[in-house]
This record gives structure tokens, C-alpha cells and sequence, in this order.
């Protein structure tokens, strides 16, 4: 047992062993904590926070006040050479301090349990989504708000931007520190450029839902859009995309979902941050035969530079739960297709478009404003129905609330949906017909490799 009479000369007083017994403590928490976490005791990536944070940061103050009591007690020494540090007694047989001692153990006791019960709700409140999106309100509030209306607003963040063991989580803290530093010192990127490099691999996060080697087969998708005339004329495009999928016990593999089922492989080199441009791509298939496909002009140096991905399922579904409309006219014809604005109500497409087409400084002048001029145009049509109007203005206003944040540089179109090829490259940064292998062959830009018309 180490007691103050073992220890060496220079470290044997109350502040030294003060440190000691803190670094002792902590080193054998972490130690524990660090075998469930291998051995898959401990899945909640916040518990890191208290493992890899805080126990290492007491630890390191621990070594830190060891010699700061031995600089201390040497300089005692030298003032004093005749003083000794006085160790505490603890003499049982007195009932006063007995009472003492028990006092502060039973105290002790409690305090253990009250941080304890807060460090846990804490650990709680930070995995969630409402932590995520509103503790740095204005920073967050584009992502907070798409993922809020999106397919996904069941699914924790942490689920997808923080991974399980030590390596995910100093990656995310790290990335957390650095941009709490932005927010302190207002260096904030306005907007906030999508984090596709530092995204967990799919397998991580997708499939951990979603099967991947599940045969989707054909689906049927009609897409509506509306006309700019009095009646909101809609037009119906009926596709039959070929999802596909693949199956290595079958050893088949159709349609889009090929590119990341079966063992194919496929590796590119984007030159941008949103990987928007691809001028190399590497395919690998079952057999382990490689063909690489290059743009003819492509800067060699950019693509020897950069960074080789391989694709999997946010390459394509990269806006999986924070997804925005990229224009006005998307975001419309999907209101009026849902029911939200009315397609009885003449020219409603067009007057919506108009009025969320509009600049606005903020969120309360955009209300304001959509709200005056959609009321002003109908107010001049004794014949529309006021119910319908208000309809059409509250389904407008959310659309700009849900799309477009002045504060941060948000508006339509800055995060590109690379789901199809209309309104961002998509499927086009690599089928374009201009990627060649050495044998000639290219990438080809054939529409029916993913879909039909019907």
C-alpha cells in the first residue's frame, strides 16, 4: 500500500500525495472504462466525453500538482530548514473526529451520486437531437430545420456524425472543439460546407438500417410539377427506376444499387470539396480485374494529390436528412402536389414562385413580405376564396422557412442533392461519356441503365 513514509523525500508531503491519489484513481477509471468500451460494455459515444475528456484532463492536473507540492514543500524546506510537513491525524478514539470522518464520507458519498446522476443526464442530453440543433441556435438552424421535415428526424445525430470506440470520438471532439472556437470567435463558415470527407463509412451508418444487398428491383416514381397558367396545369412523369440491387450467395447484380453491392468495387478522386467534379475513376470487379477511367485533359496533378473514396451510399443519397429544395419551383410543386397550396386556387404555382423569388433580410420580413404580396394579388380577385388564400400563404411561408437562412448564407441550390441529375450533376459526374479506359471504353451517359419512361 503506498503511504507518505514510501514515498521519495522530495514528494513525501500532503500536497505531492494529494496528486498522487488523484492520478491513481483516475488511471485505474480509465483503464476500466477503456476495457468495457473493448469489450462492448459501453455503446454510448458520449460516454467518451467522461473516458477520453474529462478522467484523462484530471489525471493530467493530478501529475501536475506532484511536483508543484514537491517544488512547494523544497521551498519550505529552504525558508524553514528545520520544518517538517504536517500530516493529518485521524484518531479514532475521539468521538468528535470520528463523527467528522463519517460526516464527510456519507458526504462524499452523495456528492458521487449527485455528479454522477448529472454527468448521466448530461451524457443524455448531448446524444440528442435537440442539443445538436439548438445549442448554437443560428449556426445549426439550416440542418436543424431540414432534418426536422425529412425521413430521418427519428434517427439521433449521433448516430450518423459520432461513431463507437475512441478513435470515432476523438475525431468528433476535435471537430466539436474546433467549431465551438468559431462560434466563440464569430469566425463561422457561412453557409456550412457539407462534411462528405469526414462522413462514417456507410457501413457504419446506412446499413446499419438499411440492407445492402436487399433486390429492390424496378420502382415506379411519378413526379408532378405544375404550370404557371390559371388552372396549375400538372404534368405527370412516370419513371420505372431500375434500384436493382445484388446478392453475393446469388451472384447477381442490376440496376443503381450495383455500384455499392455485391464485391464491386469503385474508387474515385473528386478535385472539389463537394466532390462535384470526379476526372478519375477506379472499378475493380469480383474477380479482382481493375480498369481505371480518366477524363482526357484532366489536371494529373490535382488528381495525384487528391484523396481516393470509395463510393457507397452517400455518394448519391448524399442529403439523406438534410435535404432542401433547389429552387423555388421544386419546393412548390411539392406543396401543391402534398395539398399544402391549393391547386383550385388560380395561379398559385406562379404567384408562389414569385414571392418566394423575392430577397428578404430575415426570417420575419420573408413572412411578412410573402404573406402581403400573395394577399395583395388575390385581394384584386373578388372571386377567390379567403380560406384558400391563407392556405397557399401559410404552405409559401413555411417554404421559405424550411429552404432559405440570410443568417447563413443559405438559400436554394447551396447544398446540391446529387440524387438524378436535374438539378445538380448527380449521376453526370461520372456518366458522361468523357471517362475512357485505356481499352476505349467509357462510362457511358444511357439513360436507360437507370431508368425507363412509361
Amino acid at each position: 500500500m503506498l503511504t507518505p513514509a514510501r514515498l521519495p523525500t522530495a514528494f513525501r508531503n500532503p500536497v505531492s500525495f494529494f496528486g498522487i491519489v488523484i492520478a491513481t484513481v483516475t488511471a485505474v477509471l480509465f483503464l476500466a472504462l477503456m476495457g468495457l468500451e473493448w469489450l462492448g460494455y459501453v455503446t454510448n459515444p458520449y460516454i467518451g466525453l467522461v473516458a477520453f475528456v474529462a478522467i484523462p484532463t484530471i489525471f493530467v492536473i493530478g501529475l501536475l500538482i506532484i511536483p508543484m507540492g514537491a517544488w512547494w514543500a523544497g521551498r519550505r524546506r529552504r525558508l524553514a530548514p528545520a520544518w517538517e510537513p504536517e500530516w493529518p491525524v485521524l484518531d479514532f478514539r475521539d468521538p468528535h473526529r470520528r463523527t467528522a470522518f463519517l460526516g464527510v464520507v456519507l458526504l462524499t458519498v452523495v456528492n458521487v451520486l449527485i455528479v454522477s446522476m448529472a454527468a448521466y443526464g448530461g451524457v443524455h442530453y448531448m446524444e440528442s437531437a435537440e442539443f445538436c440543433g439548438q445549442v448554437c441556435h443560428t449556426t445549426m438552424e439550416p440542418q436543424y430545420v431540414a432534418y426536422q421535415e425529412w425521413p430521418h428526424a427519428r434517427v439521433p445525430c449521433v448516430a450518423c456524425h459520432v461513431g463507437s470506440g475512441a478513435e470515432a470520438l476523438v475525431e468528433s471532439k476535435l471537430a466539436g472543439t474546433r467549431q465551438l472556437a468559431q462560434v466563440v470567435t464569430g469566425r463561422i463558415p457561412r453557409p456550412i460546407p457539407s462534411a462528405v470527407e469526414r462522413l462514417r463509412p456507410a457501413r457504419e451508418t446506412c446499413e446499419q438500417c438499411h440492407w445492402s444487398e436487399k433486390f429492390h428491383g424496378d420502382k415506379l416514381r411519378v413526379i408532378l410539377d405544375y404550370g404557371n397558367d390559371e388552372a396549375n396545369t400538372e404534368n405527370a412523369t412516370a419513371l420505372k427506376l431500375h434500384v436493382g440491387g445484388g446478392s453475393r450467395a446469388l451472384g447477381v447484380g442490376t440496376g443503381i444499387h450495383w455500384h455499392m453491392n455485391l464485391d464491386n468495387q469503385i474508387e474515385y478522386i473528386a478535385t472539389d470539396s463537394e466532390l462535384q467534379t470526379i476526372p478519375y475513376v477506379r472499378f475493380t470487379d469480383r474477380e479482382g480485374r481493375v480498369r481505371e477511367f480518366v477524363v482526357e485533359g484532366a489536371p494529373q496533378a490535382q488528381i495525384a494529390e487528391g484523396t481516393r473514396r470509395r463510393m457507397d451510399c452517400v455518394d448519391c443519397h448524399n442529403r439523406p436528412a438534410h435535404t432542401f429544395y433547389s429552387s423555388p419551383e421544386r419546393a412548390v410543386d411539392a406543396a401543391i402536389a402534398q395539398g399544402r397550396i391549393p391547386r383550385e386556387l388560380a395561379f398559385a404555382r406562379r404567384e408562389a414562385v414569385a414571392a418566394l423569388g423575392d430577397e428578404y433580410a430575415d426570417r420575419a420580413a420573408a413572412l411578412e413580405g410573402i404573406a402581403r404580396r400573395l394577399r395583395a394579388f388575390y385581394d384584386a380577385d373578388t372571386g377567390a376564396d379567403a380560406r384558400l388564400v391563407e392556405r397557399a400563404v401559410a404552405a409559401t411561408q413555411d417554404a421559405w422557412s424550411g429552404n432559405v437562412f440570410p443568417a447563413m448564407n443559405v438559400t436554394w441550390g447551396t447544398y446540391p442533392n446529387q440524387l438524378g441529375h436535374v438539378d445538380a450533376p448527380g449521376c453526370f459526374r461520372c456518366h458522361d461519356d468523357e471517362h475512357k479506359a485505356a481499352d476505349g471504353s467509357v462510362i457511358r451517359q444511357d439513360c436507360e441503365l437507370c431508368h425507363s419512361f412509361e
